[in-house]
C-alpha cells in the first residue's frame, strides 16, 4: 500500500508559498548534491544557491536531511510521471512493454546523474523518509508489473504469474544498469543499440510459449540504424 508523503513542518502558513519556496530549494540543492555529494554540501551553500538567507531557508525546512528527502521525492515523481507517459492503454501487453522499456532506458539516460544521487545518498535519510522513498521505487516498478500482467491476459506475453514481480524488477535493473555501468557500456553501445539488444533478450524470454518455438526476436524492435520505436512497438 502506498505510503503518504512525509510531512515537513514549516513556519510559513501559506501552503502555496511553501510549495514554491521548496521547489526553489530542490532546484538549488540537487545540482550541489550531484556535484559535491550530500555530506560535503552545507545548508549555507544550499541557501546561497537558492538566493535565500540561511534563516529564510529554515522557515521552510528543518534539517539538511529534509532537503535530501525533498530532492529524492522530486526525482522519483519525475521518473514516475515520464514512465507513465509511455503507457498506451490501447496497445497489447507486448507492444506496451517494448514502448515502456525504450522510454525507461531513455529516462535513465537523461536523468542518470539524479538516479545515481538517489542510490548513493538515500542511506542518509531518517528511517521514515527512507521507507517512503523506497516505496516510491516499488510504485515505479509496479508499472512494469501491470504491463506484464496485461500481456499475459491478452496472450502476447508468456510468463508465470509468480514471476511477474521478479521480471518487473529485472526490467528496472536493466534500465538502471545503463546509469550505473555507463562508464563501461558507452564505450561499446549507443543507447539505441543497448535498448534494441536488451529488448530482444526480454522478448526472447517473454514471447516463447512453454515448449514452443522461438518467435522472431527482433519483431517490433527498433532497427539497428535508427533505434526509434513508434507507438505500438513497430520500427521506424
Amino acid at each position: 500500500m502506498p505510503q503518504h508523503r512525509k510531512p515537513i513542518p514549516s513556519e510559513i502558513k501559506n501552503p502555496k508559498l511553501v510549495e514554491e519556496r521548496r521547489r526553489q530549494i530542490i532546484r538549488g540543492a540537487v545540482e550541489l548534491f550531484v556535484r559535491k555529494g550530500f555530506h560535503k554540501t552545507t545548508t549555507r551553500e544550499i541557501a546561497r544557491e537558492c538566493g535565500f538567507s540561511i534563516g529564510t531557508m529554515y522557515e521552510y525546512i528543518q534539517t539538511k536531511e529534509d532537503v535530501l528527502y525533498l530532492v529524492c521525492d522530486d526525482i522519483h515523481t519525475e521518473l514516475e510521471k515520464r514512465l507513465n507517459e509511455a503507457v498506451d492503454e490501447e496497445a497489447t501487453g507486448r507492444d506496451s512493454l517494448v514502448r515502456a522499456v525504450a522510454h525507461h532506458f531513455r529516462v535513465m539516460d537523461e536523468m542518470s546523474d539524479y538516479v545515481l544521487l538517489i542510490y548513493q545518498e538515500t542511506k542518509s535519510l531518517p528511517k521514515e523518509a527512507l521507507r517512503y522513498v523506497l516505496q516510491k521505487e516499488e510504485e515505479i516498478t509496479s508499472l512494469f508489473e501491470r504491463i506484464l500482467e496485461k500481456g499475459i491476459a491478452d496472450g502476447t506475453l508468456h510468463l508465470e504469474p509468480s514471476s511477474v514481480k521478479l521480471m518487473a524488477h529485472q526490467i528496472m535493473v536493466m534500465g538502471q544498469m545503463w546509469t550505473f555501468r555507463r562508464w563501461a557500456l558507452r564505450k561499446y553501445y549507443t543507447l539505441e543499440e543497448y535498448t534494441r539488444l536488451q529488448t530482444a533478450l526480454l522478448l526472447r524470454e517473454l514471447t516463447t510459449p512453454t515448449g514452443g518455438e522461438h518467435h522472431d526476436d527482433n519483431r517490433g524492435l527498433p532497427s539497428p540504424t535508427c533505434g526509434a520505436v513508434r507507438d505500438g512497438g513497430q520500427p521506424v
